[in-house]
């Protein structure tokens, strides 16, 4: 029975199932599933009994072929919704029943659920691929059954099921020729998904806590309650240190960023500052041009004398520049015999 345990096999993701019409009332995909009634079929069509050659090539033509198959199907997942979508898509015109074991039979025999049956009648009635559902159905098919409710064929995966004293359940639906396999998921499986949450035990707890669900309700004690409290406590701590020291890194990465970019800028500044103070003050500069430009224009202004024995400078400046002292000492031509006879006497 599909969900009724973990069995391994092909992936049923590479299962590529053919694309039909939907049959039965359920054509539109607009209304849950219909729930089988208690006294089965109650069709007047006639029902023939058909191979898997004959359901195959699309006959019989008045009627779809009724395929069933069942399952516990807690917590109801994708591994399951596959395994009934190969189920609707074994025929070209498949008309899906699905049976739902009850809560009794189920515990019984394969263990505590964690949805109640009546939750999971309901969900089944919300898969798209599912035409009927029957509820409390049998952990063994009998042969009054499959005439009850009309049943053609009985899709199921091919591993050996052993429950119940028997080594396969589906060993008398096999021998005869109405089994039709179906391949399960793997990676996914009620089993795995109630692993998960014992494992991380802990965590669900502390998050049912956060969402207002009380102690009793979790089955937590009083001690335990304050530790998980106290543990979201220091998580909240953590995660406001963690956002702190984010906030920081940030803040110190923009000022870092910002300090390379003022260097730079300053580089850039400093570096065309003494580039314009060579090209002004340098050897070959704007200034030195403008100083000797301006040398130039003060001596045209402003022209110095000659120096002496220059064959430029004319008697009578010379005679203007010597003082009176020096002209008096230094006697005449005319005069110098008489200064000297005198002088003799």
């Amino acid at each position: 029975m599909a969900g009724r345990r973990r069995g391994r096999g092909n992936n049923a993701q590479q299962h590529q199932a053919p694309q039909h019409q939907r049959a039965g009332p359920r054509g539109s995909q607009r209304q849950p599933a219909a729930f089988a009634k208690s006294t089965g079929c109650d069709s007047q069509t006639p029902h023939d009994k058909l191979t898997i050659t004959q359901a195959r090539r699309g006959t019989p033509a008045n009627r779809p072929v009724r395929v069933y198959a069942d399952g516990i199907f807690d917590l109801f997942h994708s591994g399951h919704a596959r395994a009934l979508m190969q189920a609707k898509n074994v025929f070209p015109n498949t008309y899906l029943i699905v049976g739902v074991c009850s809560d009794e039979l189920t515990h019984k025999f394969k263990g505590y659920t964690v949805m109640t049956e009546d939750e999971r009648y309901d969900a089944l009635t919300h898969c798209r691929y599912v035409d009927e559902v029957v509820r409390d159905a049998p952990w063994t098919l009998t042969t009054e059954f499959l005439q009850r409710h009309k049943i053609d064929f009985v899709a199921h995966d091919d591993i050996p099921y052993t429950s119940a004293g028997s080594e396969d359940v589906y060993k008398h639906i096999k021998e005869a020729g109405m089994f039709v396999a179906t391949e399960r998921t793997e990676g996914i499986s009620t089993s795995d998904l109630i692993t998960r949450i014992v494992k991380d035990y802990d965590i669900y707890v502390r998050r049912n806590l956060q969402r207002g669900y009380t102690a009793r309700e979790l089955n937590v004690g009083y001690i335990n309650e304050k530790k998980y409290r106290l543990q979201e406590q220091v998580d909240k701590m953590k995660e406001t240190v963690r956002t702190v020291e984010e906030k920081s890194k940030h803040f110190v990465y923009r000022v870092e960023e910002k300090s390379h970019d003022l260097i730079h800028k300053w580089e850039e500044k400093s570096r065309e500052f003494i580039s314009n103070f060579l090209e002004l003050f340098g050897p070959d500069g704007a200034w030195h041009v403008i100083q000797e430009r301006s040398g130039r224009m003060l001596q045209a202004l402003s022209p110095y004398s000659s120096p002496r024995g220059s064959p430029s400078s004319s008697p009578t400046r010379r005679r203007r520049s010597l003082s009176p002292y020096s002209s008096s000492a230094s006697p005449s031509p005319s005069q110098s015999p008489s200064f000297l006879s005198y002088s003799s006497a």
